[in-house]
């Protein structure tokens, strides 16, 4: 007996990512020594903790997907200046880097940064990378990381000439060292970028409305620069209607900002990213320009911006960087704007990205704050990476517990991550019911809090968390537990849970337990699965409008208009200037026209639009061109 306890003690020890193994590897021994089940007792405690390791195994199921914006403990923005208008949670300019088995993130004023073996559970390692001397509130400000072999080196911005860069050789353990005390290359929004093949090092930089993005030559010993400067690409916003300023591309009383330097190579060629217009706004994207030499001449690709989303609950998609997974497939990380509290309240998200045969970069923003795959599950990044999860509660009814004035209960259900539903306070017992008008199969559940009457700023040591129940019932009067919460401690401000198995049931409830600081409020509580309905129907009359070649007129816009599909919670419409790359999307809730600013002024362009709703999605029409 000692043996069996001796055997299941240790494999009890292992994390859950071993639990399947584990039933395998008891039932093996049981057979190999020929225990005895003839003993009550014997038999009772081995089926008792084979029964204890069953549900752990359930409990603990690794998740095969994510939901954007992703969830991580966000730190709360630490400027008095920027919270006038009320505390909340703020980070962007993202930066992963897969690095010896792990991915690390970095982004504005986190004072640490996260790890992650699989791309979900994210732990953050609290480190302030900045010396007191430099007295500043955001810490590492849209940072630059990077490794040269087995070295990974970061950076943050200054205007000066003051910060250093650091190296680890371990920075899952927070083992860090200065490379540079002074770093000659200070700039803002730098990015490090070692061409592996030629093993040299570059920087790149900028962050303005006026000034172009640069580049310059680091010595690859002391890491200073080296040579001469040069400009490298700067914003055309009178061709390139995406480059303009504005919420939705269509302001013109301030010059647009370029900023966000990134470097990717592949196939021997060199891709130049960048952020514009405006980290405030909805239409934020990436464009690229690409060369054969590190520093240029750079040309505009024919495909931008190819990080764009300005559509749907999770919107933006700009100020990000490109890199590859444990299969080197590659995905693009970058800032998701709220802004409602304040111009910089942002949240990051992941989108799966590639090249494709003709080496064009591209990511894939279509349904991506949906339920998306995991590196796990090995996908085509093109049109594999969703999980087909329809989105079941859009402007469904709704019950609440209380509401704190204009923060209506709607707010939480009508995928606007902008408005957001408060009860009047934070106490034990604060609810909202979810009717999803029928019996539904849910796969997944993404909860998305709100910064109400917070009182937090900064990056705190340690939080009460998130402390919550979720319930489902069929009547709305008898509830079962489906989600047990309540001793959680982690900050979850968009937590995610995926079901191991789908339940079916019509009403979801979410009762508070306590919260870290402020009210209950959520932005948006989305349940996610199939309804027992039919799909939308093809969408008739897509007419895309703009003006013809050589007509007066406005070109880098265009006026989308088509029949509504009475089964249509929304639309999914496609663009490209070619038809077998029509890679943008944008994603329309309950309207039958959308205004689309991004487009560049010479060129032809191809359009498609898809109907979906909770019970999944539409055909696409035939494809529309507009020269």
């Amino acid at each position: 007996m000692s043996q069996i306890l001796l055997f299941i003690s240790s494999n009890c020890s292992k994390t859950f990512f071993s639990i399947a193994k584990k039933r395998a590897s008891l039932v093996a021994f049981f057979r190999q020594e020929k225990i005895d089940f003839s003993h009550n007792w014997l038999s009772i405690s081995i089926r008792a903790i084979i029964i204890v390791l069953l549900i752990n195994s359930s409990a603990l199921a690794q998740q095969k997907t994510y939901c954007n914006p992703i969830n991580i403990d966000y730190g709360y923005c630490p400027i008095p200046n920027f919270v006038t208008q009320g505390k909340h949670r703020a980070t962007a300019d993202p930066v992963i880097t897969y690095f010896k088995g792990e991915y690390f993130l970095f982004s504005t004023n986190q004072w640490g940064y996260w790890h992650s073996k699989d791309m979900l559970d994210w732990q953050f390692i609290p480190r302030k990378f900045l010396r007191p001397e430099h007295k500043v509130y955001d810490e590492l400000c849209a940072p630059s990381v990077s490794f040269v072999n087995d070295t990974l080196l970061v950076v943050g911005s200054t205007q000066g000439k003051e910060f250093p860069i650091w190296m680890s050789k371990n920075p899952s353990k927070d083992d860090w060292k200065e490379l540079v005390h002074k770093s000659e290359a200070g700039a803002w929004d730098p990015y490090i970028f070692w061409d592996k093949e030629k093993d040299e090092v570059y920087e790149y930089y900028g962050s303005s409305n006026l000034y172009p993005l640069y580049g310059v030559k680091l010595n690859r010993k002391t890491f200073q620069p080296e040579g001469e400067i040069f400009p490298l690409i700067a914003l055309n916003d009178d061709e390139h209607g995406w480059e303009r300023f504005g919420e939705n591309n269509d302001n013109t009383f301030l010059q647009p900002f370029m900023e966000g330097a990134f470097m990717t190579k592949n196939n021997g060629k060199y891709y130049l990213q960048y952020g514009g217009p405006g980290t405030e706004f909805s239409g934020y994207g990436d464009g690229v320009y690409v060369s054969k030499n590190p520093l240029g001449p750079f040309e505009y690709q024919s495909h931008n911006p190819f990080s764009y989303k300005p559509g749907g609950f999770a919107r933006g998609a700009g100020h990000g960087a490109t890199y590859q997974d444990a299969n080197d497939d590659y995905w693009h990380v970058s800032s998701i704007s709220i802004c409602t509290k304040n111009n910089f309240e942002r949240r990051l998200g992941i989108w799966p990205a590639g090249f494709d045969k003709d080496g064009i970069l591209y990511s894939y923003t279509a349904y991506g704050d949906y339920p998306t795959f995991l590196p796990s599950e090995k996908k085509n990044h093109l049109n594999e990476n969703f999980s087909g999860w329809m989105l079941l509660n859009y402007n469904k009814p709704v019950q609440v517990s209380s509401t704190l004035g204009g923060f209506q209960p709607n707010y939480a259900v009508n995928e606007d991550i902008k408005t957001y539903w408060s009860a009047k306070s934070a106490n034990k017992g604060e609810y909202l019911i979810s009717d999803l008008g029928e019996k539904s199969t849910i796969n997944a559940i993404q909860i998305n809090y709100a910064d109400q009457d917070a009182e937090l700023m900064g990056k705190p040591a340690t939080t009460t968390g998130h402390k919550y129940i979720l319930y489902y019932s069929d009547n709305a009067k008898t509830w079962k537990i489906l989600v047990d919460k309540s001793k959680n401690t982690k900050n979850v401000p968009h937590d995610y849970i995926e079901l191991e198995k789908p339940i079916r049931v019509r009403y979801v409830k979410i009762e508070n337990i306590q919260m870290p600081t402020g009210k209950f409020a959520l932005c948006g509580f989305r349940v996610f699965g199939k309804g027992i309905g039919n799909s939308p129907g093809i969408v008739n009359n897509f007419v895309p409008l703009r003006t013809e070649p050589k007509k007066k007129g406005e070109r880098r816009n265009v006026w989308f208009k088509w029949q509504q599909e009475p089964l249509a919670d929304g639309y999914v419409i496609y663009f490209g200037k070619s038809s077998d790359k029509m890679y943008g999307s944008i994603m329309v809730y309950g309207k039958n026209e959308y205004y689309f600013n991004g487009l560049d002024k010479s060129d032809a362009y191809y359009f498609q639009i898809e109907a979906f709703n909770n019970n999944g999605i539409g055909p696409r029409t035939e494809i529309k061109k507009s020269e």
